[in-house]
């Protein structure tokens, strides 16, 4: 049987929630967003919840094998304490819930204070599923090891006697492959850009700053394909993962055949000047500018936000940001930028489905008359 790895994004307006199924049948979801207004079939984002539980029904599960959350924005997890099973608690667990085999999460989601008035927000109860899950030791990869975290952690470790390293092989440093995949045994294996210390570290922690961010690399008989994920990450975040990326000769990790835009086609993921953003396109910092030109022949662009206005608007996307990815993806000769609010139409957006098999990465259209078409990239790389 033919190797097919699909990704696919879901159309949840400004928001981000997209899954991965591996050729074993393994998934990873990565960021979740329901929209509440969604339940009503008037309005043109998602029913996620729905969608997700008819997927997973289909393939007999009651499981995600990982859910990864980039960061804590609203737009990253909203609905997800109400649809996953948490742990920590047993008025989390059962009546259906969704369970997580392996929960991923940035430090600065374990790390994050907040008053007594706002201990029921779901940043708040995912902080604490992370850290009951840490504490015990199983179920869930930690991306980064601030000492801050530590000071927490430590002393917990030594009232239950063990030792403060006890829990160290569940943290995973930025520059480091996430333990768990192989190319060899699943055929895809993720690299972690971001977070770096320095973004739990340097004061009040800054959520896109500390954003997750990864290198998917997906294997296909001889060939390999990558897909960049980026949370909100802004241009200094960016930067920093290009250079850091660079100075350890790991330059293969910024090549895209996939790129996922950060931060719903933000102008400041390009650059942080408003004097960049320009009247008709944006331009980006050199080290953004490096990075989208590691783009491969045939690759995509996934965008998660709203339809795309072709006027000024004051919050994202912003169409000079649009103009200026469009720009770098035709300079690599890529197939396609796709807005997830925008097809088929923007009355009814359908997810974004996309095939990653040996013949290349392709974008699986719904047709006019409901059928799928498949739009193939070029030939693929040689790994």
């Amino acid at each position: 049987m033919a190797t097919t790895h699909t990704v696919t994004a879901y159309p949840v307006a400004n928001g981000d929630t997209t899954q991965i199924v591996l050729a074993n049948g393994r998934r990873v979801l990565l960021d979740f967003c329901h929209r509440s207004n969604a339940e009503s079939a008037d309005t043109p984002e998602i029913d996620l919840k729905a969608q997700l539980r008819k997927e997973l029904k289909d393939a007999k599960r009651d499981y995600f094998d990982v859910v990864a959350f980039t960061h804590a924005d609203l737009d990253h997890i909203q609905g997800s304490t109400d649809f996953f099973e948490l742990e920590y608690a047993e008025k989390y667990c059962g009546n259906g819930r969704i369970k997580i085999r392996e929960l991923w999460l940035p430090a600065a989601m374990l790390l994050e204070k907040t008053d007594q008035e706002h201990m029921q927000d779901e940043f708040v109860l995912l902080r604490q599923e992370g850290r009951h899950r840490l504490l015990e030791g199983k179920g869930i990869r930690v991306f980064s090891q601030p000492q801050e975290l530590m000071d927490w952690l430590e002393p917990k470790l030594k009232e239950r006697d063990e030792s403060p390293s006890a829990r160290d092989h569940l943290f995973v440093d930025a520059g480091t492959l996430v333990p768990g995949f192989t190319l060899a045994a699943d055929q895809v294996e993720f690299f972690t850009h971001s977070p770096f210390i320095k973004h739990c570290e340097e004061g009040d922690i800054i959520r896109n700053m500390a954003s997750l961010v990864l290198n998917i690399r997906f294997a296909v008989n001889a060939f390999l394909y990558d897909y960049l994920h980026f949370g909100d990450s802004d241009s200094e975040a960016i930067e920093d993962i290009v250079r850091i990326t660079q100075y350890h000769k790991r330059d293969d990790r910024l090549g895209w055949n996939l790129f996922n835009i950060p931060h719903h086609c933000s102008y400041k993921c390009l650059s942080k000047d408003e004097k960049d953003k320009g009247d008709r396109e944006t331009t980006p910092k050199p080290l953004v500018k490096h990075l989208l030109q590691q783009g491969k022949t045939g690759a995509y662009m996934i965008c998660s936000s709203k339809p795309i206005p072709s006027t000024e608007e004051k919050q994202p996307p912003h169409f000079q940001a649009r103009n200026a990815y469009q720009s770098h993806l035709d300079a690599v000769d890529g197939r396609r930028l796709l807005v997830t609010m925008e097809h088929p139409n923007t009355t009814k957006p359908e997810p974004l489905i996309f095939e990653i098999t040996s013949g290349g990465v392709s974008w699986k259209r719904a047709s006019a008359i409901g059928s799928a078409a498949i739009i193939l990239s070029t030939p693929p790389r040689a790994g």
